[in-house]
């Protein structure tokens, strides 16, 4: 009898431990896989502005469209200035500029024409990826997409301002992993008065195209 006792007992502080180290476990792992997903989130968040600051400087104005954007970095040009030679002391000593050194031969620049998307990212970049939440997908399998909209606001000093945002919900990127963790992080979010999720650029304010990463 009483080894039966020992025996339920050993089983009952067993069961104990493994739910105190479940209970331990799953914050870890929930923060582990949130930090996974967020750098590859927030790499493609900065290669949207780029690409969008590159299209407004182009254009004037941002695209609220991720096709649009692709057609610009996958077909359209940019100037790109091969520099050889450089000035030399004693030059700026005497006040030469880069444009008199370039007539008198002593320094060369060179300008081409190279597909935006080989300037800013390289050849090997997928311009098409770009509307794509990186790793992470719908409860029916698809590709989870960035939602991305335009608008033009008003400075304090009544200027007009063109900005664009492109952002993803917690609710999204973090689908699958411990849903009350999930709404801990939208509570915070919503009494703090913050976006609940991840961000570049704002519909709200201006603010220079951050990222709301960097004002944390």
């Amino acid at each position: 009898m009483k080894i039966t006792v020992r025996i339920i007992l050993l089983g009952a502080v067993l069961l104990l431990a493994y739910m105190c180290y479940a209970s331990l476990l799953v914050p870890i792992t929930f923060k582990n896989e949130k930090e996974i997903r967020e750098k590859a989130i927030i790499a493609r968040l900065i290669d949207i502005r780029k690409a969008q600051i590159e299209y407004k400087n182009v254009y004037k104005e941002h695209t609220p469209s991720f096709d649009r954007l692709a057609e610009f970095l996958n077909n359209e040009k940019l100037p790109f200035i091969l520099k050889e030679g450089v000035l030399t002391d004693e030059q700026l000593e005497s006040g030469m500029t880069e444009q008199e050194a370039i007539k008198k031969g002593f320094i060369t620049r060179d300008t081409f024409w190279v597909l935006a998307k080989d300037t800013l990212f390289g050849p090997s970049f997928n311009a098409n990826d770009l509307k794509f939440v990186p790793n992470v997908t719908k409860s029916d399998g698809t590709p989870l997409e960035f939602k991305m909209d335009t608008i033009t606001l008003t400075s304090p000093s009544g200027y007009s301002v063109k900005v664009f945002e492109a952002a993803v919900l917690y609710d999204d990127y973090l689908r699958g992993l411990n849903r009350q963790l999930v709404v801990n992080l939208d509570a915070v979010a919503q009494t703090l008065k913050k976006y609940a999720g991840l961000r570049v650029g704002s519909l709200e304010e201006i603010n220079n195209n951050a990222g709301n990463w960097e004002n944390l």
